[in-house]
């Protein structure tokens, strides 16, 4: 075979291998691209569609209030408040500042925190403040605090809302969330559902 053949069927080997490549690459776009997110999609809807659409948070009138998955900033005394966010439970920029404990602005920002506690909570001592409610978490959008980081606000929104701490303290404990399957995480509640509930009561006074 000359050296003019051979060159032929190079060009003609490779030209095979590229439709070969081009038509793999195409089944694996509409497979991987289209059909298995369109299943995955049509399987959620069916299974668990609250879930697939964001698990949203709906008030008397059918609006959209949020969601179960975002916190929201409640900064009204009278409301349950949740995690320090350094992004303001923006859920298009989520993540922290990830700063080390010796880290001076973290320092400066833990400090304004326990006086801004200090000053609308000033029936409970900085000892008993959990440390959920001075620290971000690491997306800056948890919506939940622990069981504990709720309780220890109660006698400032019973102060301020005429509440009774029993009744309080009973809404706490109805909206605590147990650990997955019993096992995985810890026992939390979700202050967007809480407050909810707690605008209830309001209305019941």
């Amino acid at each position: 075979m000359d050296k003019t053949s051979v060159s032929v069927y190079d060009q003609g080997e490779n030209g095979a291998s590229f439709w070969i490549a081009i038509r793999l690459s195409l089944v694996f776009i509409v497979l991987c691209g289209l059909l298995y997110p369109l299943a995955c999609t049509g399987i959620a809807q069916l299974l668990m569609p609250e879930r697939a659409n964001g698990s949203l948070i709906k008030d008397a009138d059918g609006r959209v209030i949020g969601s179960e998955l975002i916190g929201q900033l409640f900064t009204d005394p009278k409301y349950f408040h949740g995690r320090v966010s350094s992004i303001k439970y923006d859920a298009g920029a989520s993540g922290s500042n990830n700063y080390a404990p010796s880290n001076p602005e973290l320092i400066e920002r833990t400090k304004a925190s326990i006086v801004e506690w200090q000053k609308n909570n000033p029936d409970v001592p900085v000892s008993e403040l959990p440390i959920d409610l001075i620290t971000n978490s690491a997306s800056g959008l948890d919506p939940h605090i622990s069981p504990k980081s709720a309780k220890v606000q109660i006698p400032r929104i019973s102060r301020l809302t005429g509440i009774s701490p029993s009744q309080l303290e009973s809404l706490v404990n109805e909206y605590t969330e147990d650990r997955d399957l019993g096992l995985f995480g810890e026992p939390r509640v979700n202050v967007l559902k809480l407050n909810l509930a707690l605008q209830q009561l309001w209305s019941q006074k």
